[in-house]
């Protein structure tokens, strides 16, 4: 079968692949999304998903380390480390718009690799990024956490010591064999849930208001705490190296992407063809260079010895004698950091819930809310699932746990721009990836460089969530697969 015959379908066992043409044929009238997003909408589930825990949370944690686990701090140099990242995440970034214009559907790279590499490199990323998107929410929660507990210091409220973080992490003195849990960060995390199941329209309405809110948290910081940069605080600029600068670029990596969590709701844009690849390329502008002028700000401000890693901005501003200034900016950061566990639980149910209507996950998952049209069941799901998270695990651990499942979805949406790109030149795309194939190639490169820098727990991690994922493809997703009942072209299979 040629897939100028048939679309893009083709392909045997499990590399089938989904035509791009009849894509729309597995939408079923009764659990479709809505389409109520516009450009500026979109714009701000991405700027809300990159610009939030990176600058508030982990430009602070990656520059002052982790000394008592043998984690060194990059100092300055995190400020190579965003660019760095910024690098890769670029290169990926005009892939996915090019995606975005060409197959404007939910599940972002999980359907672009179906649709392109073929089902199983689609199942290895959707069932990849479930994992992901999910930790990243719990990472996020875990970040908001350590600024409200700086905002509840400054009104003279304690609470708990049980209830302010994971098993083994600060504060000190709970009395040993005394259970904790980081309760702020289940509740958010429940919070967002219940946000999500209301529509898309009233919860992008929240986004588009708190993102503006947070932009404008971010220009204070820049502007005011630029007057209080002291030179001598650059110096030594890397003290862990070059090498450092890159291991915290593998780390805050998951910083600078949240615009393919974004690309998840291609199918609930009004005009996603034009909009989509727009708002993926405003989106990591506004917000690389709002990270670039923070760092700067950041290690400026004070000895980054001295940064706290849980809330760096707040307690610089209050080394500098500006303490109600850091109460706002940590207020600020309460409200801006919800709209990365926005977007990334967005991303997390879109995904699965394109997953389970191609047949790859029980159809179940695929039901929407008869009136608000959104994928109660899954976000309910993955709610619970990011609080436990967040309830049980340091930042660390939970960050690491993210990011070479994203870093592997970006080397597959570049793969996929090429070859599709010389097997289909045909196709009617509104936006075009410059520089082909060298830049998607760069994309492929930085990424794969940037997965070497990883610790090992991270790729045990990922390998005991690889193994489990492919016993469910063969034993469940493989046999009950849409592509069994109409074949990649149309024609029947069984």
């Amino acid at each position: 079968m040629a897939d100028t015959q048939h679309g893009l379908g083709g392909g045997s066992g499990v590399f089938r692949r989904k035509p791009i043409e009849r894509i729309d044929d597995d939408v079923q009238s009764g659990d479709g999304l809505r389409k109520s997003l516009g450009l500026w909408q979109l714009t701000a589930i991405g700027v809300g998903g990159i610009i939030g825990a990176g600058i508030f949370s982990l430009a602070g944690s990656v520059a002052h380390g982790d000394p008592a686990n043998g984690v060194a701090g990059v100092g300055p140099a995190v400020l190579i480390s965003f660019l760095i990242a910024g690098i890769a995440s670029a290169a990926a970034a005009f892939s996915y718009a090019e995606f975005a214009g060409l197959i404007p559907k939910a599940g972002s790279a999980y359907t672009y690799g179906y649709a392109v590499l073929g089902e199983i490199v689609g199942w290895f990323i959707g069932w990849d990024l479930l994992l992901e998107y999910t930790a990243i929410v719990a990472v996020v929660a875990i970040g908001i956490s350590g600024y409200f507990n700086f905002l509840l210091d400054q009104v003279g409220l304690k609470l708990p010591g049980w209830m302010l973080g994971a098993p083994g992490t600060e504060p000190a003195g709970v009395a040993s064999g005394t259970y904790k849990v980081n309760l702020i960060a289940v509740i958010l995390c429940l919070f967002i849930a219940f946000l999500l199941t209301r529509g898309i329209r009233a919860a992008a309405r929240f986004e588009t208001a708190v993102v503006a809110l947070k932009v404008a948290v971010v220009l204070v910081v820049i502007v005011v705490g630029f007057f209080y940069i002291k030179s001598g605080n650059l110096t030594p600029f890397a003290p862990a190296g070059f090498g450092g600068a890159m291991s915290g670029a593998a780390l805050v990596f998951f910083a600078v992407f949240g615009y393919d969590a974004m690309s998840t709701a291609a199918e609930e844009s009004k005009d996603a063809q034009r909009h989509m690849p727009k708002a993926i390329v405003y989106s990591l502008v506004i917000s690389m260079i709002l990270y670039v002028l923070a760092c700067i700000v950041l290690t400026g401000m004070q000895d980054y010895t001295q940064i706290d890693p849980a809330s760096g901005f707040s307690t610089a501003f209050q080394s500098v004698g500006l303490s109600g200034l850091g109460s706002v900016i940590a207020a600020g950061a309460v409200i801006g950091i919800l709209t990365v566990m926005f977007t990334f639980m967005l991303g997390v149910t879109r995904v699965w819930y394109a997953m389970s209507r191609d047949g790859l996950l029980p159809h179940w998952f695929a039901k929407t809310d008869p009136k608000r049209k959104v994928p109660t069941r899954v976000t309910w799901i993955a709610g619970v699932i990011s609080a436990v998270l967040a309830g049980l695990l340091p930042i660390i651990d939970v960050a690491e746990l993210t990011n070479i499942g994203i870093l592997l979805a970006f080397v597959v949406v570049c793969v996929a721009v090429i070859v599709l790109r010389y097997r289909r030149p045909d196709l009617p795309r509104t936006f075009r990836t410059p520089g082909m194939p060298v830049v998607p190639a760069i994309g492929v490169v930085f990424s794969i460089w940037l997965i070497t820098f990883l610790q090992p727990e991270t790729w045990i991690r990922f390998a005991v969530w690889f193994v489990i994922g492919m016993a469910v493809y063969f034993l469940y997703s493989r046999r009950n697969s849409l592509l069994n009942r109409t074949g990649p072209g149309g024609d029947d299979l069984v």
